[in-house]
């Protein structure tokens, strides 16, 4: 790490990447935006790779800085073997020192740089957990170069939250409801009666959902917003089918649709932008590709 940059650290939190709140998202996110306004040329985040995607990407709706924003974790400990934790780390203290990869935030791992939007987790334990299906990373690296393999960029073109979200208690609850053979309206159904802010509806191939599911969403869109998502891990949802449940009858219920953003991406986006406090179309702008 000495080889690339002056590192000093920060601790913000200390918490298993599977139990990370949005205090802990926030909180991230001030911290780097605190550091880059104090003089830092980039920031590093070490974090669980459970739902490091999801910061990844909720770092980049909150923040905007000059400065690359690189979040990193590994997924064998320092004192198993083979570890991949002092590798992990060199190639995100090597990225967030390399001004191309400002604006935007993205994840070194395995060797790759991905954007935050893309990635995911795409396997439990393998050391090349982290993947973007459908892009690919944004750079390669070897031990002595890297080499850009498309334009690194902000992954949403909206202005940062962060300003406009005071604190964690501003977060409201979004469930992820999902469809597939047989279901019906129960689950949605629970979450409105639970005072949900919003859901999100993960539905099969473009964004379809069962017919019972997709009579349920036509109510309960007038009284929260409902954001759709695909099941498969890559390509977009689009209205192409009718009958109840197609994303065409969904689209005429009023729905938005989530892109290409997976549900757990899509969840954080809506949570976040209801929290700031955005109305509907300022909302569909999240899921669009910057």
């Amino acid at each position: 790490v000495a080889d690339h940059a002056r590192v000093t650290t920060r601790e913000v939190c200390s918490q298993p990447g599977f139990d990370v709140r949005w205090r802990d998202v926030l909180a991230t996110a001030t911290a780097a935006r605190d550091a880059v306004s104090e003089g830092a040329e980039g920031v590093v985040v070490t974090h669980g790779t459970d739902t490091l995607a999801d910061t990844a990407f909720a770092l980049d709706l909150l923040t905007d800085l000059d400065a690359p924003v690189v979040v990193t974790g590994a997924q064998r400990r320092l004192d198993e073997p083979s570890s991949d934790v002092p590798a992990n780390l060199a190639l995100a203290v090597r990225a967030a020192a390399d001004d191309r990869f400002a604006p935007g935030v993205h994840v070194a791992f395995d060797d790759e740089l991905h954007a935050a939007r893309d990635v995911v987790k795409g396997h439990s334990n393998a050391l090349s957990t982290m993947t973007s299906p459908g892009t690919g990373p944004v750079a390669t690296f070897t031990r002595a170069a890297s080499r850009l393999v498309r334009t690194p960029k902000r992954g949403v073109a909206v202005d940062p939250l962060a300003d406009a979200i005071e604190g964690p208690a501003d977060v409201p609850e979004v469930p992820v409801v999902h469809s597939g053979t047989g279901v019906g309206a129960g689950a949605l159904e629970r979450a409105l009666d639970a005072g949900v802010g919003g859901v999100v509806v993960e539905g099969t191939g473009l964004g379809n959902v069962t017919g019972a599911l997709g009579d349920a969403i036509g109510e309960a869109v007038e009284s929260v917003p409902i954001v759709v998502a695909g099941r498969p891990p890559a390509g977009p949802t689009e209205p192409v089918y009718g009958t109840p449940g197609g994303a065409v009858t969904l689209a005429d219920h009023g729905v938005t649709f989530a892109g290409d953003l997976p549900a757990a991406k899509a969840r954080v986006a809506l949570a976040l932008s209801l929290a700031a406090d955005l109305d509907g179309e300022a909302i569909e702008a999240l899921f669009a590709p910057a």
